[in-house]
């Protein structure tokens, strides 16, 4: 696996990088195909309407079961009232159609023409002649005799209906919203032969006993439909001798698939333990800056400048551009309603009468845990206790927080490598790549803290809408990465910056993590790439400054929030993400140089000073942070008072080695504790730029905040956070 060192990228197979993105992560297309399937499905005798199924008596499947009902509540809606300015070519709908599907993380995507007969009863409901029919694979059951057994075996088919349900009606949303009509259909509310689809669709075949089967997952799945007039290239069923699909080019992905060798790797980690190899790097007893616990002040939520935009503090034209910078591309915007919906899920009661006992040992709730979060979906999970600091000292209503909870389950989401290779970082496709890690972030969560409460545990989720905590000090203090010259942003050793996190808080026992140290701050002191390629010169080139009790390279928040709202040929803004060394994905059955590369990076650290100036130049050579087109599925929209038009333009930045910059051009607005709104402040506080670039001079460095507290000094002044505002009579 990549280390995260800067040197495991040098070596690189090159068909996972020429393989068209809409085909998926296994090789159907090397399948053996048969027409006459066709025939034999739309002859079959229709179905009835299927009584509803056996429900599991489980928590997890409880749980399942009621975010399944949330999405389902998007089933059907509206079209868009004109067609957005999307290709007529067939070919060109069904590569959009079917990325948005592999993005999302489906295994199997087909299409086909939807006979009669697949219709329950034989009768066609809807004027929809085509079926997008997905298959999606069932999360790993944990080992035989563990918590996390007991409390995933009787949800699998749950949960993966749960998973098919909110691919499904996000797809049928953005077919609608570029003006066609589209309808999903998920287990407990269908109206088509959801098997039957599958089969003439190209993505599974009947086995001897008649039982619709996977050639590579053999039953373990749920499936999904939408039916739609939405025109686009279909598919050819899968002739009966596909059913062994396991040869030699899956074994080995040799058409750069991933290979089945690398997915029995995964499967042979204990179900703990994420498929990337943490347990290799080198845990310490703190996070590898300085954090002053004691003059870390408490903020509120109407200090982050997101917050500050909703609010009118950067002005009206920032106000108006917060409400939908992340909504404007039809991929993020079939998005937003189900993350809004979840919201009220985050928090319930808790079933006083659950019997906690079978909770009783921290080791096994948090294997268990960790377990789940893999199962569900989850690329890196860690625990911590959660500082003080940690909470928000007044929620985004300006009511204060009075901590309550002890500990956090933090879990990255990665923001999907491959789309981010097709895409500048700037362009429509970034706010989408964000969206989808906040759905299926608070997706997993919430079902998690659902099944907590019903086990007897207070349990809340904490996502980008609803939050009580701040994300970054848990991320590091859960061992999931170091703070780095991004900022605001931890770098995870495997994933590097490709992540959104979301956090369960809960009182359930458990064991902690620690901090981690994989030799990040001398790689970002010497790489510089991010600040290079930052298209508003938001990252610093300097060293770093003690910031509200944090060491770290300070960015320049307002800047950033500007342009990501802002960017009129785009949605948001990755750049950071998308160019950083570290923003690789290598898999362990790759070249032998690779594997030998990874080892050095963790085994070997002492090596970083003559290796990281090598590699950085060498991933500007090599041209990593260029777009890859072959990867590139979206089409390139603008949503406009809820219609698709034609944008603009879009983003097309590559890299540029030559550019240089001294720190002393770029001047970052430094806004202290002393410096943010009141947090109960209702009407906009407009920023003062100007007095907050003067404000750097205010800064300690690092050693300067060591020798102060060494000397027993006061905590500085701007530590302190703006007072609330008297509260107004009734």
């Amino acid at each position: 696996m990549f280390n995260g060192t800067g040197i495991g990228f040098l070596f690189f197979t090159t068909a996972a990088k020429h393989r068209p993105y809409h085909l998926g992560p296994f090789p159907l297309e090397s399948l053996p195909r048969d027409d006459r399937v066709l025939r034999q499905e739309a002859a079959r005798q229709p179905l009835s309407p299927a009584p509803p199924s056996p429900v599991a008596d489980a928590a997890l499947a409880r749980a399942a079961r009621k975010y399944r009902d949330l999405f389902s509540e998007f089933i059907a809606g509206d079209k868009a009232r004109r067609p957005a300015p999307i290709p007529e070519d067939p070919h060109l709908r069904m590569i959009d159609a079917k990325g948005y599907a592999y993005f999302m993380n489906a295994a199997h995507v087909g299409i086909c023409q939807i006979p009669d007969a697949a219709w329950h009863g034989g009768h066609r409901r809807v004027a929809h002649p085509y079926a997008l029919v997905l298959l999606v694979e069932h999360g790993r059951l944990p080992e035989t005799g563990t918590l996390a057994h007991s409390w995933i075996a009787p949800a699998v088919g749950e949960t993966g209906d749960m998973r098919a349900a909110e691919i499904a009606i996000c797809l049928a949303r953005l077919i609608r919203v570029y003006g066609y009509a589209a309808q999903a259909h998920v287990a407990g509310a269908t109206s088509v032969d959801m098997a039957r689809l599958a089969v003439m669709a190209g993505i599974a075949v009947r086995d001897p006993q008649d039982q619709v089967v996977s050639p590579y997952l053999d039953d373990r799945f749920s499936l999904s439909v939408i039916t739609t007039d939405y025109e686009m290239a279909v598919d050819r069923p899968l002739s009966k001798a596909a059913i062994n699909g396991k040869n030699l080019r899956y074994w080995w992905g040799l058409n750069g698939a991933e290979s089945g060798r690398e997915r029995d790797r995964r499967r042979a980690r204990p179900s703990h333990a994420s498929k990337y190899p943490m347990e290799r790097v080198t845990q310490v007893a703190r996070p590898t800056t300085l954090i002053l616990d004691d003059e870390v002040p408490r903020v509120p939520a109407r200090a982050a400048f997101f917050e500050r935009a909703v609010k009118g503090d950067l002005g009206e034209k920032t106000r108006k551009e917060r409400t939908r910078f992340s909504l404007k591309h039809p991929t993020s915007n079939a998005l937003a309603d189900p993350i809004g919906r979840m919201v009220p899920a985050q928090d319930g009661p808790v079933n006083a009468g659950a019997d906690r006992s079978a909770c009783a040992d921290p080791a096994a709730n948090s294997q268990a845990l960790k377990s789940l979060s893999y199962f569900l979906g989850a690329d890196l999970t860690g625990i911590c206790e959660i500082p003080d600091y940690a909470w928000y000292s007044h929620g985004k209503d300006g009511k204060p927080i009075t901590p309550y909870h002890k500990y956090a389950v933090v879990m990255l989401i990665d923001q999907e490598f491959e789309t981010m290779e097709g895409a500048s970082g700037d362009d429509w496709i970034s706010g989408a790549q964000s969206m989808r890690a906040y759905m299926r972030g608070g997706e997993l969560a919430g079902v998690m803290a659902e099944m907590m409460r019903d086990l007897g545990f207070s349990s809340r989720t904490h996502t980008v809408v609803d939050s009580d905590v701040l994300q970054i000090p848990l991320v590091l203090w859960a061992g999931l990465g170091e703070l780095s010259r991004i900022g605001e942003l931890v770098l995870n050793p495997f994933v590097g910056p490709r992540f959104k996190a979301v956090v369960l808080t809960t009182d359930m026992p458990l064991v902690t993590d620690k901090p981690i140290d994989f030799g990040l701050q001398y790689f970002c002191q010497s790489c510089r790439k991010c600040a290079r390629e930052c298209p508003c010169d938001a990252i610093p080139f300097g060293d770093k400054i003690m910031f509200n009790g944090y060491e770290t390279w300070k960015p320049d928040v307002e800047r950033c929030t500007r342009y990501r709202l802002t960017n009129a040929r785009g949605s948001a803004c990755g750049r950071c993400m998308k160019t950083c060394p570290l923003n690789k994905v290598v898999t362990a059955d790759g070249p032998l140089a690779q594997r030998i590369a990874s080892w050095l990076g963790i085994n070997a650290m002492w090596l970083k000073p003559l290796l990281v100036p090598v590699a950085v130049r060498l991933d500007d050579l090599l041209g990593h942070g260029k777009r890859n087109l072959m990867k590139k599925w979206w089409f390139d929209v603008e949503v406009v008072d809820g219609v698709g038009v034609t944008p603009k333009g879009a983003n097309t930045r590559d890299i540029d080695p030559a550019r240089q910059v001294s720190p002393e051009q770029i001047k970052i607005a430094v806004y202290h504790a002393n410096r943010m709104p009141p947090p109960n402040a209702s009407q906009p506080v407009p920023v003062n730029r100007k007095d907050a670039i003067a404000a750097m001079a205010l800064v300690e460095t690092p050693d300067a905040a060591r020798l102060r507290k060494a000397r027993g000094g006061e905590k500085p002044d701007h530590y302190n956070p703006t007072p609330a505002l008297p509260e107004e009579a009734p």
